[in-house]
């Protein structure tokens, strides 16, 4: 459950001022309860799955060819972006995004292809795993987003929307999965810690 607190602590020489603002029922119940965590359990699964099936087709199957082997996937994919940009009715609307297509893929589109076929294979299998989820999610998301831009829609609103849920479920959506286990040894979400009493600063001064 997340929560904003609102106290004010006096001491000699300053006072701070913390708001708590409470988050709204619904919300704390699919995005931090462990109940909802079910549902983003189905979701990761399927989204793991896509991307692993198509980072495995990268690599080893029938696209292997157009990608690791020669790269020449993602340079026609970037020719064809770029292409895209001109027009009255360009599917690519971003100058800056033209510029790094042009300057910065295409010069290494070979590299860039492997370097997408590995991250959507990893992508996939922590997603599946429910290891580091959001991580993975928005590392996703960077990818859908490379191809939104570059005028390709396919299945990429699907995977933004349930990848951009992912994320917001931060805290439960790998519950059932590694994050139970990792998230915790980084000191979230799921730690129990003991307030320890405080004494009050002027208190604590008028005694000596």
């Amino acid at each position: 459950m997340t929560k904003f607190m609102h106290h004010q602590t006096t001491t000699p020489t300053k006072t701070v001022d913390v708001t708590n603002i409470e988050e709204p029922r619904a919300a704390r119940w699919l995005f931090a309860s462990k109940a909802a965590s079910w549902i983003w359990l189905i979701v990761r699964l399927w989204l793991g799955y896509e991307w692993i099936n198509a980072g495995a087709s990268k690599l080893w199957g029938a696209e292997s060819a157009a990608f690791w082997r020669s790269g020449l996937g993602v340079k026609g994919f970037t020719l064809g972006a770029i292409a895209e940009s001109k027009g009255p009715h360009a599917q690519v609307s971003y100058g800056w995004w033209v510029a790094i297509l042009r300057h910065g893929v295409l010069p290494h589109y070979l590299l860039v292809a492997r370097v997408d076929a590995i991250a959507e294979l990893v992508i996939g299998i922590a997603l599946v795993l429910g290891a580091f989820s959001a991580i993975a999610a928005f590392f996703g998301l960077a990818l859908n987003f490379t191809y939104v831009f570059s005028g390709a829609v396919s299945t990429n609103p699907v995977f933004i929307i349930l990848g951009i849920g992912i994320v917001l479920a931060w805290r439960n959506a790998g519950w059932l999965g590694l994050d139970r286990y990792l998230l915790p040894r980084m000191g979230t979400p799921w730690q129990h810690q003991r307030a320890l009493p405080t004494q009050d600063p002027i208190s604590r001064d008028s005694t000596n």
